[in-house]
């Protein structure tokens, strides 16, 4: 409405202007008419343009930006460490320009990510020890001339400006180092550019909330890290964990079109924190909670070597024959299981004046090892840190044996442990000899659950003061918990609730649609390949308004195709396209296409070269960016 009342001013403005003009020279100002946008039925992606890097399977393509003033891509090229600078004009031939390097600003360090606003590109820049101070720099658009910089927090990854220009936020990871002896706390830069040659930078941390970290975990948010401290008194008083200024890890930032108030997905964490902005402080952490993978609706395909003689396939025909170590496609519930949605990307929106948040549930395992070999067999602590197992391997009937398969920390949990089984009252022992039963003794065989990956940390039964409860010496495991919702969800921020998630719609539509390609890798192809894991792997999300519609655009790493959605009404979104031009029928990968999906972004009509809206997509492994006009239909 704002830009309507602004163009109408325009107008009424402009014929004033001929009427002073007729009353002095007669001289006549032509208008151009005001064009409302277009309200299309629904839209569909078309690939139009491509610029490939050169560089295979090692992210050279991964976050794009773009400035309409000078019609220019900016991509973040990982490989190199620096942003490439394409030439937009004609989207359907972008050409290579030059690269920004930052290394002059910040000794040997790598760019991260991109923002561009006004004719201003920020770059986001890791230190050369991630867990160091970073910078971001700022570059003019048009000459790609050196302006400023300013220091941020350890690693900093997703930034972006306010709607009004005046604000740069930066979401400052701090991961920790490979054998997690120092975890440098996660934060939000919040950069004032009102004088871009002179920004100044104020930190927003966690640090008020560590005193209120047992509140945290029982709602839910997850604060599991190992303290960084040596661990004297592990077998009296099993293991301590971080504080919570160290274990949030900030992924991804929204902001509101008021420049008021910013939304920072946690993705190891699970949860999204509120960032007021006017007073540059977190207000709020909340949980993004489990999808139950026991209801049908969110079923999923949770097996890369599933495939059993005697069970059906997703067309409903008896399976007679399978090949070594196979797998098919599988969808099915699974009672007990829960995915912790664990977002990566999120983008905000509003439906009459009412906020919401989109969110990519990619789902994230932290490992941290210096040396795997004495961390896993040698069982030595100070290795560094790993949480993902496989569910055949936690409930092993042996118990926790020294063969690899078990972390340091789960053998130290807690003094006395010596094994993990399911709770018999959940997972319900088995009553016949069926292959196909779905039963405690079979879950863990590799044709069931047996082979996804779950993490260690949760699901386990404690006692009222939250410790681990243990029977003969094991964990009782009456949940397991699985990385990443294999979806999107719509999020009222205000009650904290997830409105609407695409359930298992993301399998469905690829088993429906690419068969072949399903569950697939980006990298070495296999069919299936990933439903041991996290599915498909939605990690990036984009909003594009259309008229007075909004479509969502959401990338899929694993499986390099594109799902959209319309989310004009959130408790309702609605598929529109799967897109995926992967072509299996060339045998050397590199020239399969555009492999990885990474960032995305929408570029609306009026900023658009050629007066269409556009979808720009970074590969990171394929190296390419790829161009798509949206179609209205």
């Amino acid at each position: 409405m704002k830009i309507q009342f602004s163009a109408l001013m325009l107008a009424m403005l402009s014929v004033g202007l001929v009427a002073c003009n007729d009353s002095q020279d007669q001289t006549q100002v032509t208008v151009p008419p005001v064009v409302e946008e277009i309200t299309p039925g629904s839209i569909e992606l078309v690939k139009i343009g491509r610029y490939e890097s050169g560089i295979f399977g090692a992210s050279a393509a991964e976050i794009p930006a773009y400035d309409a003033q000078s019609q220019r891509l900016f991509v973040v090229n990982a490989k190199e460490g620096v942003v490439d600078v394409l030439d937009f004009k004609q989207p359907n031939e972008p050409k290579y320009i030059q690269s920004l390097d930052a290394k002059k600003y910040l000794a040997n360090s790598e760019v991260n990510s991109v923002a561009v606003h006004n004719g201003i590109v920020a770059l986001a820049v890791q230190a050369q020890d991630k867990t160091q101070p970073g910078i971001v720099a700022f570059f003019k658009a048009q000459d790609l001339s050196f302006i400023s910089q300013v220091p941020v927090g350890a690693l900093p990854d997703m930034l972006t400006f306010s709607a009004d220009g005046q604000k740069v936020l930066v979401a400052n990871e701090g991961e920790p180092n490979e054998g997690y002896a120092i975890d440098p706390e996660g934060s939000v830069s919040i950069i004032n550019v009102k004088d871009i040659t002179k920004p100044t930078v104020k930190s927003a941390n966690f640090q008020a909330w560590n005193s209120q970290k047992q509140s945290l975990l029982n709602a839910g948010v997850r604060i599991f890290g190992p303290a960084t401290e040596h661990y004297a008194d592990i077998a009296s008083k099993g293991l301590q964990t971080t504080s919570v200024a160290q274990d949030l890890e900030p992924e991804y930032i929204a902001v509101s079109p008021d420049g008021k108030t910013a939304w920072v997905s946690l993705q190891e964490n699970n949860a999204i924190a509120v960032l007021d902005l006017l007073k540059d402080e977190f207000v709020d952490i909340f949980p993004m909670g489990s999808k139950d993978h026991g209801l049908p609706e969110n079923a999923l395909d949770a097996g890369d070597r599933d495939c059993l003689v005697g069970a059906t396939d997703s067309q409903g025909q008896l399976i007679a024959s399978c090949a070594k170590d196979a797998g098919m496609i599988n969808i099915k519930s699974w009672p007990g299981l829960y995915g912790m949605y664990m977002p990566d990307a999120i983008a905000h929106y509003q439906v009459n004046g009412k906020s919401y948040l989109v969110t990519a549930n990619e789902g994230d395992a932290r490992e941290w090892l210096k040396d795997k070999v004495q961390y896993f067999t040698g069982n030595d602590l100070t290795q560094g840190y790993a949480e993902e197992i496989r569910v055949k391997h936690l409930f092993k009937n042996t118990g926790f044996d020294l063969k690899g398969d078990y972390a340091a920390h789960l053998r130290h949990l807690v003094p006395g442990v010596s094994g993990a089984k399911l709770d018999p009252t959940v997972f319900k022992p088995c009553i016949t000899s069926e292959a196909t039963e779905v039963c405690a003794d079979n879950l863990i065989k590799d044709s069931q659950i047996g082979r996804l990956t779950i993490s260690w940390t949760q699901g386990f039964k404690r006692d009222a003061l939250g410790q681990p409860l243990l029977e003969n010496g094991k964990l009782v495991y009456d949940k397991l918990y699985s990385y990443g919702g294999r979806s999107f969800s719509i999020v009222d921020p205000e009650s904290r609730q997830i409105v609407w998630d695409s359930g298992s719609e993301f399998e469905r539509k690829i088993a429906e649609l690419f068969p072949n390609q399903f569950n697939s890798n980006h990298e070495a192809f296999k069919f299936d390949d990933r439903s041991d894991n996290k599915g498909p792997e939605p990690e990036g999300i984009t909003i594009g308004q259309i008229g007075k519609k909004t479509f969502a655009f959401i990338g899929l790493e694993r499986a390099s195709g594109i799902m959209v959605y319309d989310i004009s009404q959130p408790q309702q979104a609605k598929f529109v396209q799967y897109f995926n031009d992967r072509d299996l029928r060339q045998t050397d990968i590199t020239k399969q296409g555009d492999l990885g999906l990474e960032g995305l972004i929408f570029i609306a009509a009026k900023d658009s070269p050629n007066g269409q809206p556009l979808l720009v997509v970074g590969n990171e492994v394929s190296g390419s960016t790829a161009i798509y006009q949206v179609h209205l239909k």
